[in-house]
């Protein structure tokens, strides 16, 4: 093979082949999905992804900023999938896209899944902080704003908080992820599907700018 052969393929490996940063982040995942966060040291990490602990701290700052980099990853495709959504399509039919888009988007990704709805808003050892990703910020930014919209065109309550609607709805479709990925792991019953959880939505969402039910009354004694 003519030495200009071997040069073209070795640069064309090297185009293709991942960055260090690239490795750290899938080795990462997968660590922090098999093992836990908690139970994953930054040099197993960096030892599987075949570079230095260094490297992963010029990188990342810390383990707990790794942790956001691989969650705003999965937020930021959430995020695309959500933006791509074209023509006149009605709000409420909008604020079920953004969250059937979650659910879409961790369904052939198990670890983004596991780590999404498990190691996401767990306080650390290392910080008191709660994790809240950059990713996760805009989500609810953009979800916001969609309920406000909703509310001045009449489709939501005016008695109902919209904060609370924002935490209760995103909330109730981590939580029906976080059983799914608990089940693989206990005998917690979770067989529903992506169209029960669709279908659950569908039956939600439009509740919003209803009829209120009328309150129990629970007696004292």
């Amino acid at each position: 093979m003519p030495l200009s052969d071997v040069g073209a393929d070795a640069s064309a490996e090297k185009a293709i082949s991942p960055s260090s940063r690239e490795r750290i982040l899938l080795a990462a995942k997968h660590l922090f999905a098999r093992n836990g966060y908690e139970n994953t040291s930054t040099v197993a990490i960096a030892r599987d992804a075949g570079t230095s602990e260094s490297q992963l701290m010029k990188h990342f700052g810390s383990k707990q900023g790794l942790l956001a980099s691989i969650l705003d990853r999965g937020w930021a495709a959430i995020i695309r999938r959500v933006q791509a959504i074209e023509g006149d399509v009605r709000l409420a039919d909008r604020l079920l896209a953004m969250l059937e888009t979650i659910v879409i988007e961790v369904e052939n990704d198990h670890e983004l899944k596991e780590l999404m709805t498990l190691e996401a808003h767990r306080v650390r050892k290392d910080s008191r902080d709660v994790l809240l990703s950059r990713g996760y910020r805009q989500f609810t930014e953009l979800f916001d704003a969609l309920l406000s919209e909703m509310r001045s065109q009449g489709q939501i309550r005016l008695d109902v908080n919209l904060e609370a609607v924002r935490a209760g709805l995103i909330g109730m479709v981590e939580s029906l992820l976080r059983d799914q990925v608990i089940a693989r792991r206990s005998d917690l019953r979770a067989s529903y599907r992506f169209d029960d959880v669709r279908h659950l939505l569908q039956v939600m969402v439009p509740a919003l700018g209803g009829k209120a039910a009328t309150p129990v009354k629970f007696s004292n004694g």
